[in-house]
């Protein structure tokens, strides 16, 4: 463990000294690298490593929260005091017993990234690069990124939870530029797992620069889609960016509790499509959003937020939960750093829409009605500040 849990059991009664209601120790390390080649060049090879540890304390509806980047015990024991100072009364000595466990691993990995020497990680970027100038000379642009990940945490609480996990993720991409007649076209493709270098025993780093090269050449003769307000069919597998700035954010419970959000009162009401089921699920196994627990320590779980339509829950963090009197249900992400969690008062929560379940729909839905034409979109590129359609067309 990335802690001595008798140092941990230690800290966790030092931050109740005070009289805390709850008390809570997070340690994070996480080491990536990242690599970009661009027009034959690499462009960047960077690799970086966040480690620390942050200790919050609850007393009634105020929680103070401290972090450090020393894990010595004196270190941790100094930031359970900062965190601490938030309780108002003298509550003596607290003892802690922690019970440990381990959680279900959803993947072994089999090849850890850092294992692997970056001439290697490079030649794939090669390799993409010259897979997609190959497909046509109206290609002129290629960049191709890879990225891993390795993250490592550790929960404990006054509860009694004493739990750790070990994320790591590997992922490539490669976008290429299209100059035809018609002007320039983008084609994108990348591949995203929770999975160690062994990612590349299943995926082929030519196929995936094939794919981004092949709907670049493919636009350039595509014909403009239809203006005007018309029906909009994802194909399954894509749209999950879209649901996660247009519901995710409005769903965690920090916001409904501060009455900040639009869904504030609505478990229970339709607020879509009966065609629409969102559900944030951390255990499908390799894929990007999948986790042994939470950052809180809990399970990951498969957590239905709206299905058919109706609002069934929020997206819980256990200080909205200790207002909220629910159980929580394997959400919390979040992290150390050195200014502090991105929240100032707790972890952050987020929708990853990691599976978005597809439901039939019959032709006169999909295609509309009249004279009215629909837009399948088949491919979206996530990206944070909003989504960028890859291909579309009239169904």
């Amino acid at each position: 463990m990335l802690v001595d849990p008798a140092v941990v059991e230690r800290v966790l009664g030092s931050a109740l000294s005070r009289g805390g209601d709850f008390a809570e120790v997070f340690v994070e390390d996480r080491r990536a690298i990242g690599a970009s080649l661009d027009d034959g060049r690499v462009e960047e090879l960077s690799s970086g490593r966040d480690r620390g540890a942050g200790v919050r304390v609850v007393v009634g509806e105020t929680t103070g929260y401290a972090h450090t980047a020393d894990l010595s015990e004196s270190g941790l024991l100094l930031a359970a005091e900062a965190a601490a100072a938030v309780a108002r009364q003298e509550g003596g000595t607290r003892t802690v017993a922690l019970s440990p466990s381990e959680p279900t691993r959803p993947y072994d990995v089999t090849i850890f990234p850092e294992d692997v020497e970056k001439a290697r990680k490079i030649e794939l970027l090669a390799r993409a690069d010259d897979a997609a100038r190959s497909a046509g000379s109206a290609i002129t642009q290629v960049s191709a990124g890879y990225g891993d990940s390795r993250r490592r945490i550790l929960v404990a609480n006054s509860d009694g939870v004493l739990v750790s996990d070990d994320q790591v993720r590997s992922r490539f991409s490669v976008s290429c530029v299209a100059m035809g007649d018609t002007g320039m076209q983008t084609g994108f493709e990348s591949a995203a797992f929770t999975v160690g270098f062994e990612l590349f025993d299943t995926v082929d780093v030519e196929e995936i620069a094939a794919a981004a090269a092949r709907r670049a050449l493919s636009k350039l003769s595509a014909r403009p889609a239809p203006s005007g307000e018309v029906p909009i069919v994802l194909a399954s597998g894509s749209g999950g960016i879209l649901f996660h700035e247009a519901c995710g954010h409005g769903l965690e419970a920090d916001h409904i509790a501060k009455d900040a959000s639009v869904y504030v009162g609505q478990v229970g009401s339709q607020v879509a499509s009966p065609l629409v089921t969102l559900v944030d699920d951390g255990t499908i196994a390799r894929e990007w959003g999948t986790f042994a627990v939470d950052d809180e320590g809990r399970p990951a779980q498969r957590n239905v937020l709206i299905e058919d339509g109706i609002l069934t829950d929020y997206m819980i963090a256990s200080d909205t939960r200790f207002k909220a009197a629910t159980s929580g249900a394997g959400t919390v992400d979040r992290s150390v750093t050195t200014s502090g969690p991105l929240a100032p008062e707790r972890g952050w929560i987020t929708c990853s829409a990691r599976k978005l379940f597809p439901v039939p729909v019959s032709p006169s839905t999909s295609r509309g009605s009249g004279d009215r034409t629909s837009v399948s979109i088949w491919r979206l590129s996530s990206v944070m500040a909003g989504a960028r359609p890859q291909k579309i067309g009239p169904s």
